[in-house]
């Protein structure tokens, strides 16, 4: 049996999500969080992504970089939200996992699964 670090799971969910809130993945991961998990996470990730563009921030690893303050507060309300979503559900980190990979492909991104992503 795998352990599931909930905090790591929370973290790359809530990085993958907002780097998603601003690229094309958008669309596909805000149908997918809707059928996957409910239709207010397809909300919130609605909200996100009007609050980056009015920052006109941009998905960057700086936060002092333009709009790094609107991305670090973004991605600080999802990993609290997927935190508390993984505390009432546990079930839901399987999920997620499926979730940030394919999303992580759509953006481009290659990353190796770490502890808390693998089964």
């Amino acid at each position: 049996m795998a352990v599931i670090h909930r905090e790591r799971v929370a973290w790359e969910s809530a990085r993958v999500f907002v780097a998603a809130a601003t690229a094309d993945a958008y669309w596909w991961l805000g149908e997918t969080l809707a059928r996957r998990l409910g239709q207010t996470y397809e909300q919130d990730l609605t909200r996100t992504r009007l609050r980056l563009q009015r920052e006109e921030a941009r998905p960057v690893q700086d936060p002092r970089a333009p709009g790094g303050d609107a991305l670090s507060a973004e991605v600080g309300a999802w990993r609290a939200r997927i935190e508390n979503a993984l505390t009432e559900r546990p079930e839901l980190a399987a999920v997620l996992r499926e979730v940030i990979e394919e999303t992580g492909r759509r953006l481009g991104r290659r990353r190796p699964a770490g502890p808390a992503l693998r089964e």
